[in-house]
């Protein structure tokens, strides 16, 4: 492809980058969650708050961007200790953006007051990815209201803090360190990403602080720790499934495959999708590195059509996921694309787009390849919406930590509850337990990019059947 039109496709994914987006976060902030509320980020907020400014029960706001006047009079009353009044402030603040799981997380702690509670903490993004942040609240929000507003666990009610890591190992250690010398903090839900969770879980183990995360994949994090517990299923889970399905499904066997290096996930990924490839008969014949600063998705689309490939892997991470899009746009369909999860975001439908169409991804849970469980019908009462598969192992995680704390409410009955052969919860996703490697054995789900209107796109995932 001539440097002229590698120039002008770059320009037409900056444009669609631009004007949809801009289009679509109006949509998502005002309207349903369907897949994510964009937020953009407020140029004045502290670009590296303190380890306190990043720790909140309600008595500040971790939300990038402005807030309502009425949600930010009742953080200024939850940090007054006036419950009444904040208990007002956020009921009225949820009529306003009945979407936004920190305002109901805020609200459940003002009903607690200086009640007995016992207390988990949300390990989460917000100042760097607050769409998987939001996501992962959701879940946990959800999960706490439900428990509270029928009697609490054996009653008593459930305390949940929020901590921002930013994605960062350094931030999340840091955070972690501040958790495990708080007594009153009988678990943690994430942290978001395996890199978070394979740094933060050292001081995790150390501290004797059970962790839960209900988004990293890496295949580290098996057997990592008997304080680090994970709802999602491995990168090996995922890998299989896209490989089975590339060789059996479509009768392809060459592939390449698009990944960070710089990422424990989109590594792991990569390393068990060749694997599997392998395994099954097929073959990995190239692999091009997002990360690396003269990353051209030209010259990668135009070497992998030479080698004959049939399918282009994307391994992408969020920092890698506009790159991926690049690379979406460039194949202009002629090969077919797989993904993992975490290209699974509202982005990747509205840049996308027709170009996208077909492309199959391996997510652990979506809302309509679970038609038994009513947490789908739940959440969409709750949010207005439809939520992805983080709110919904974010969800399991913390009914998996409230079941444990059922069985005895103490860091280490929660850790010895969590190990035990005979503990399980029903969650979102199914039955909860794990194995002794602090892994569950769940299986992955098939999602296909179709034309729709549900995600208000133009474009939704659907299961593939």
């Amino acid at each position: 492809m001539s440097q002229k039109n590698e120039t002008k496709i770059l320009a037409l994914t900056l444009l669609l980058t631009v004007g949809i987006v801009g289009g679509s976060i109006w949509w998502f902030t005002n309207n349903g969650v369907k897949f994510s509320n964009s937020i953009t980020q407020n140029p004045e907020t502290d670009s590296n708050p303190s380890l306190q400014d990043r720790i909140s029960f309600g008595e500040k706001s971790l939300t990038l961007g402005d807030i309502s006047p009425v949600k930010k009079e009742g953080v200024q009353a939850i940090a007054a200790k006036s419950y009444d009044k904040a208990i007002a402030n956020f009921t009225d603040a949820l009529k306003l953006n009945r979407n936004d799981p920190e305002t109901l997380i805020f609200l459940n702690n003002a009903r607690i007051g200086s009640s007995q509670s016992y207390t988990i903490m949300a390990s989460v993004p917000l100042g760097t990815d607050p769409n998987a942040a939001l996501e992962i609240l959701r879940g946990i929000a959800q999960a706490q209201n439900e428990i509270n507003t029928s009697g609490g666990v054996k009653g008593v009610p459930l305390k949940i803090g929020i901590a921002n890591d930013d994605d960062n190992p350094e931030i999340a250690k840091q955070i972690a360190s501040n958790l495990v010398s708080n007594s009153e903090v009988l678990g943690v839900v994430g942290p978001n990403t395996s890199d978070s969770t394979l740094a933060a879980g050292t001081i995790y183990t150390s501290g004797q602080l059970v962790a839960i995360s209900p988004t990293s994949t890496s295949v580290k994090i098996s057997n990592f720790s008997h304080y680090v517990f994970r709802t999602v299923p491995s990168d090996f889970m995922a890998a299989r499934s896209l490989a089975n399905y590339m060789v059996r499904t479509l009768q392809k066997k060459n592939a390449v495959i698009f990944f960070n290096s710089q990422s424990n996930y989109s590594q792991s990924l990569k390393s068990e999708f060749v694997s599997s490839v392998s395994l099954e008969g097929g073959q990995v014949s190239s692999e091009f590195d997002l990360s690396q600063v003269n990353f051209s998705a030209v010259k990668s689309v135009e070497q992998a059509t030479k080698q004959g490939a049939e399918v282009l892997m994307l391994a992408a991470n969020t920092e890698t996921l506009d790159k991926a899009l690049q690379v979406i746009q460039i194949n202009q369909k002629k090969l077919t694309l797989l993904a993992g999860d975490d290209v699974y975001t509202a982005k990747t439908l509205e840049i996308g787009r027709e170009q996208a169409v077909g492309m199959v991804l391996a997510v652990p849970w979506h809302i309509d390849g679970a038609p038994k469980s009513d947490f789908p019908q739940k959440s969409r009462q709750l949010w207005g919406g439809d939520v992805s598969w983080r709110s919904a192992l974010s969800y399991d995680a913390t009914v998996a930590l409230i079941e444990a704390l059922k069985r005895n409410p103490t860091r280490s009955g929660v850790q010895q509850a969590l190990l035990s052969s005979d503990f399980s919860a029903t969650g979102a996703s199914g039955t909860i337990r794990f194995l002794a490697s602090g892994d569950r054995n769940a299986p992955v789900q098939l999602v296909k990019i179709v034309p729709g209107s549900r995600s208000r796109t133009g474009y939704d995932f659907e299961p593939v059947r």
